[in-house]
C-alpha cells in the first residue's frame, strides 16, 4: 500500500508524535492543575477553618474533592496547549517540512494526535463517570453544610426547600424512594396570608399512605412548635404536615448532572418525567456527558494550523495563535450553547452536540485549506 492511502505511514513517527503530544499535554496539565488548585485553595481556606475545629485535616480533604473537578475541566485546554507546542516544536525544527517531502500528507501527520486524543477521550469519560461524579456529590454536600460535618451518604439529596401553599418545609436529608421516603432534621414555616405563624421543628417525618398508593401528607412525632406571634413553644407527641408535598418534591428537588453518572442521570430523568417534571436541563447534561470527552478529539485538528506552512516566513506565531483562538472559541460556544440549553432556549441534543460539529468542519476546513 502507497503511502498517501495508509493512515500510518511509519509506525515509528507516530510512536514519536504520539509520545511527544501526551507528555507535553501532561506538563501543562500538571502546571495547570497546580496553579489553580492552589488558587482555589487560597480562596476557600478562610470559609473551610472558619468552622470550629477544622484543621490541616479538612484542607486536604478539600483539595482531594475538588482536584478531580479542576483536571476534568482542564484536561481539554491541555490537550489544545499540548498540542500547540508540539506541533510549533515539530515546524520550528523543520521536521514537518521532512515528513511533507517523505509523502506524508497533512491529516496523516495528525492521526497521531488524534488516535492519542481518543485515548484521553475515554480516559476523560471514565475519570468523570467513576471519579468527579462522586467528588462533587461530596464536596456539594459538604458546603452545604458549611464544612461542618458532612451528611453520611453519597447522592442523597441535603437542604431541601419544598412549597406547601402558603407553608414552606425544609429538610436537611431526604432518604428512600416512593413512599418509603424519610426525612430528617425537618423544619415546617407555617404561613399565613405570606405572614410567618409557627414554626415546627421534628427530627424525622415519614409519608402518609393514601389511596392506590399515593401520599396524603407527611406523619412526624416529637414535635417542638414555636408561636411567633406569643413566642411561647410546646411540644405535640405528633404533627401531620404536607398534604399536598409528594415524595419526589424532596428526593428530585435539586438533581444536578455533575453529580450523578450517566446512567443514575438516566435514571433521574427517568423518575422526574413520570412526576410530569421538567427535564430539559438533565437531558443537555446528558447528552453532554458525552460529548464533553469528546472536545480531546478536536484539539488537534483546530491547532493543526500552526504545524503547516514556512516557520521562517514569520507567520508561525500567528499560526499559533489561530490554532489557540479556535480552540478557545470551541470552548466559548460550547459554554454557551450548554447554558442555552439549560434555559430551554436550544434543545438538549442540539446544545450539547452543536459546537462540536460545527468546530469539527471548521477545523477540517482550516486544515484542507491550509495545507491540502
Amino acid at each position: 500500500m502507497t503511502p498517501e492511502f495508509q493512515f500510518f505511514p511509519s509506525r515509528t513517527l507516530s510512536w514519536y508524535m504520539a509520545k511527544a503530544f501526551l507528555i507535553r499535554s501532561a506538563a501543562v496539565l500538571a502546571a495547570l492543575v497546580i496553579v489553580l488548585q492552589t488558587l482555589d485553595l487560597l480562596g476557600e481556606s478562610g470559609d473551610i477553618l472558619a468552622y470550629q475545629g477544622n484543621g490541616d485535616a479538612q484542607l486536604w480533604h478539600y483539595v482531594a474533592l475538588r482536584l478531580p473537578q479542576i483536571i476534568a475541566r482542564f484536561l481539554p485546554f491541555s490537550v489544545l496547549l499540548g498540542t500547540l507546542i508540539t506541533l510549533v516544536t515539530l515546524n520550528q525544527n523543520s521536521e514537518v517540512i521532512a515528513m511533507k517531502a517523505g509523502g506524508v500528507s497533512a491529516h496523516q501527520i495528525l492521526a497521531p494526535l488524534v488516535i492519542a486524543s481518543m485515548g484521553i477521550a475515554v480516559l476523560s469519560f471514565t475519570f468523570n463517570e467513576r471519579i468527579v461524579t462522586r467528588a462533587t456529590a461530596t464536596l456539594n454536600a459538604w458546603q452545604d453544610v458549611n464544612y461542618g460535618p458532612a451528611p453520611k451518604g453519597r447522592g442523597i439529596p441535603t437542604n431541601v426547600w419544598v412549597r406547601d401553599g402558603d407553608d414552606i418545609v425544609h429538610a436537611d436529608q431526604a432518604t428512600g424512594h416512593g413512599n418509603g421516603v424519610h426525612l430528617t432534621g425537618v423544619t415546617v414555616y407555617d404561613r399565613d396570608g405570606g405572614e410567618l405563624r409557627r414554626i415546627f421543628k421534628v427530627a424525622s417525618a415519614v409519608a402518609k399512605p393514601g389511596p392506590n398508593g399515593t401520599t396524603a401528607g407527611w406523619t412526624a412525632t416529637d414535635v417542638t412548635m414555636f408561636d411567633v406571634v406569643t413566642g411561647t413553644e410546646r411540644k405535640f407527641p405528633t404533627y401531620a404536615f404536607g398534604a399536598h408535598v409528594t415524595p419526589d418534591q424532596f428526593t428530585l428537588a435539586d438533581i444536578s448532572a455533575d453529580e450523578r453518572s450517566l446512567s443514575d442521570l438516566g435514571s433521574a430523568i427517568d423518575d422526574l418525567s413520570e412526576a410530569g417534571r421538567p427535564t430539559g436541563p438533565l437531558r443537555t447534561g446528558w447528552w453532554h456527558k458525552i460529548s464533553g470527552p469528546l472536545s480531546s478529539l478536536l484539539m488537534p485538528l483546530l491547532a493543526g494550523v500552526a504545524a503547516f506552512g514556512l516557520a521562517r516566513s514569520g507567520a508561525l506565531f500567528v499560526r499559533a495563535v489561530i490554532g489557540m483562538a479556535l480552540g478557545f472559541a470551541y470552548f466559548v460556544a460550547d459554554n454557551f450553547a450548554v447554558a442555552m440549553g439549560n434555559l430551554g432556549a436550544y434543545p438538549p441534543f442540539l446544545a450539547a452536540w452543536a459546537p462540536f460539529l460545527l468546530f469539527f468542519l471548521i477545523g477540517e476546513t482550516v486544515l484542507i485549506r491550509t495545507e491540502e
